[in-house]
């Protein structure tokens, strides 16, 4: 019979990776497990007023011609690429926690837009969009049937 030393830092390692997977496929909505990381997808804050839907995007350090917004009267689809910055250092090392590569992230809307009218400002790394709503989601009147 052969020993086998025990090496506690093994379980602690496997122990790790159990845990990273288990917060990677749990919390994560499936259509975002797609792109790699929760953290490649933009962020997004939806506001609703009577009159207009008003979406913001977080995409810093990129210019508004590196991004592609597509709206329908349903679907807000945003979409583009950061590319990465190509630097030599004098060692040759270089460590980075920027995040490059594409993105695409697509915002179902509560209610029908004109997607016709869509306003759009870029500053600060904040995509800006105000969706008037359709005239007859602004306009509609539901009949509740009384028993």
């Amino acid at each position: 019979m052969t020993l086998v030393r025990w090496n506690p830092w093994k379980d602690i390692n496997t122990l790790q990776r159990e845990i990273d997977q288990l917060f990677d496929h749990s919390f994560v909505p499936t259509t975002l497990r797609e792109f790699g990381h929760f953290k490649n997808v933009p962020a997004a804050e939806i506001t609703q007023t009577e009159d207009a839907i008003t979406l913001k995007l977080e995409v810093p350090g990129m210019e508004a011609k590196d991004l592609n917004v597509e709206v329908t009267d349903t679907v807000v689809s945003i979409s583009g690429e950061r590319k990465e910055e190509t630097n030599t250092d004098e060692k040759g090392v270089k460590r980075s926690e920027f995040r490059y590569g594409k993105f695409q992230r697509v915002i179902p809307l509560p209610v029908r837009i004109q997607n016709t009218k869509v306003e759009a400002e870029y500053k600060d790394g904040i995509l800006n969009l105000t969706l008037p709503k359709a005239e007859e989601e602004k306009n509609k009147v539901v009949k509740v049937n009384l028993n």
